[in-house]
């Protein structure tokens, strides 16, 4: 993993005059950056480079970005992946986290922004790459168990099929089972931004975690909801 300052970064982006803005502006920030201006071929070319962030645009020509993500979680590419929408829209950013993207940026793209962003991704993940070097913890809780170093969770010793950021926050809530965190606490930690009152990005997540940990979506017993405060992983699994 390259250092945060000089970390190596694919764009996948189609409108060329902004695309030649961001290369810019992040080649100014001391990045080391690639460009695609197309689809087909995006995938091979990002799993073959392993860059250590993809910003990639939504809507593409040949392969758009979310069959991109998609077929890039599938093949296990673990970095951080994070999208750009011309569209404010919920769903287009639910569907995007769904499907394995760690963030997102709306256009029109401010560079300052999305450097910020980027930085908070790749922070994170250098944070992960160090932690996963010197620590070994595993965590059990009946069942279910979290291994950090492996970055591996399994349920009645069946392997859970989870997304990077799903496993960053399946860790989070787990490694600090029995009390309950808020949703500042979970941004800052996970994001490395304030959280702004109404980002779902996080309530996805764990929405999608709960079934895949034994827990019950409609009346959850591990991962609850605390109303006005957060979210409570249960120490004593039922």
């Amino acid at each position: 993993m390259s250092n945060v300052e000089g970390g190596r970064i694919l764009i996948v982006e189609d409108d060329l005059k902004l695309a030649a803005l961001i290369e810019a502006f992040l080649i100014s920030q001391g990045l080391d950056v690639e460009l695609l201006t197309h689809g087909s071929g995006a995938v091979e070319h990002i799993l073959a480079s392993n860059p250590d962030l993809v910003v990639l645009d939504l809507m593409l020509p040949g392969e758009d970005g979310l069959s991109i993500c998609k077929r890039l979680r599938a093949a296990s590419y673990a970095r951080p992946i994070l999208m750009l929408t011309a569209r404010s829209d919920d769903e287009d950013h639910i569907q995007g986290l769904e499907l394995g993207a760690d963030d997102y940026v709306n256009k029109p793209v401010r560079p300052q922004v999305l450097l910020a962003r980027i930085r908070a991704l790749l922070r994170r993940s250098s944070d992960m790459d160090s932690a996963n070097e010197r620590e070994t913890t595993r965590l059990t809780f009946g069942p279910l168990v979290v291994d950090h170093a492996r970055r591996e969770a399994w349920l009645h010793e069946e392997l859970i099929d989870l997304t990077g950021a799903e496993f960053d926050l399946l860790w989070l809530l787990s490694s600090n089972a029995g009390r309950v965190l808020s949703r500042e606490e979970i941004f800052n930690s996970l994001r490395g931004i304030e959280y702004d009152g109404q980002d779902r990005s996080i309530d996805v997540r764990i929405s999608r975690i709960r079934p895949k940990i034994g827990d019950d979506p409609e009346l959850p017993r591990i991962i609850k909801t605390v109303r006005s405060k957060g979210y409570l992983f249960v120490a004593v699994q039922p």
